[in-house]
């Protein structure tokens, strides 16, 4: 059994990676300030683990003895990742620290969740782990993607620096139960949009593409990274390559929904990808990792959890 905390535990990734650890047998530490996280999302394990509200931009208080941390602390989506840009970006890298300072003092393995993001809206398609990005720095979403990337370079900085072990996730598009219905991402949008009989919201021309990961099969890619050898830092492209466009993916959820195919076109938002895709042979060849979930199982799964909340 070992002592690991999760921070941003009680989001969506967090609280699915924290299923995973209780299940393990492990004493699991939560930590969260609930800025889009929510405590329905841990429930049902409560008694299993202790939960701490608290904002990884300032020092954690006194935790003890840890064998692991795990960084999901950090909102996600552009709605929420926008609102208070730059609390967004003192989490990133200020949370960074803090955690990294943590694990420096008690000799845990850390592990950062960073994002497909870090590789801007990019002029190189697919996107392997090599490539550096074409990310705007001054931009509206520069919070986030300047963040991670900040954060990607503390954590490098202390392993060269102190000798820790650090691991590195880069995660595309990931959905599933637990998404929040207001946190504006393009799957939870059209989902929430269709059960409502409402228009689904494209932007642009609709021809933009992701490529969406199902949850559990992201989290598995979590747990394989954390168990490899000290040398195995990543960063680690953890995605699903099939890739979708958004009109794809409206046609796929309004056949999930049962509803009638109604659209409605917004302009693009600024420095939105127009492409986004990984090349996962990293993680194939070193955790022996891909995906399991195909997207009209995932949407099956994730369509019937927003039915009973919409």
């Amino acid at each position: 059994m070992k002592r690991i905390l999760v921070t941003g535990g009680a989001g969506f990734l967090g609280s699915h990676l924290i299923d995973r650890l209780v299940e393990q047998g492990h004493d699991v530490i939560c930590l969260d300030n609930l800025q889009t996280g929510s405590l329905e999302n841990i429930q049902h394990i409560q008694d299993n683990i202790t939960f701490i509200k608290h904002d990884i931009t300032e020092p954690p208080p006194e935790l003890g003895c840890l064998d692991e941390i795990y960084n999901l602390a950090c909102p996600a989506s552009p709605v929420h990742y926008q609102a208070d840009p730059i609390h967004t970006f003192k989490t990133s890298v200020l949370g960074a620290l803090h955690l990294l300072e943590l694990a420096r003092q008690t000799g845990a393995k850390i592990f950062q969740a960073s994002t497909s993001e870090v590789y801007g809206d990019p002029l190189v398609h697919p996107q392997p782990e090599h490539y550096w990005g074409h990310v705007n720095p001054i931009g509206i979403r520069s919070c986030y993607d300047e963040g991670k990337r900040g954060a990607e370079t503390l954590f490098f900085d202390y392993a060269r620096m102190y000798d820790i072990e650090i691991k590195i996730v880069r995660i595309f598009n990931t959905y599933g139960p637990r998404m929040d219905a207001n946190d504006g991402r393009v799957v939870s949008n059209f989902i929430v949009q269709s059960l409502q009989n409402q228009p689904l919201t494209v932007y642009g021309d609709g021809l933009q593409t992701r490529s969406f990961c199902y949850v559990d099969d992201l989290i598995e890619g979590f747990l394989r990274l954390m168990a490899t050898p000290k040398e195995i830092t990543g960063p680690i492209n953890l995605g699903n390559p099939n890739e979708f466009t958004m009109l794809e993916l409206a046609e796929k959820v309004i056949k999930g929904t049962g509803n009638k195919m109604q659209l409605r076109y917004e302009p693009l938002p600024q420095d939105d990808p127009k492409q986004r895709q990984p090349i996962i042979d990293e993680a194939n060849r070193l955790l022996n990792w891909v995906p399991k979930v195909m997207l009209n199982e995932g949407l099956e799964k994730t369509i019937a959890y927003f039915k009973e909340r919409v």
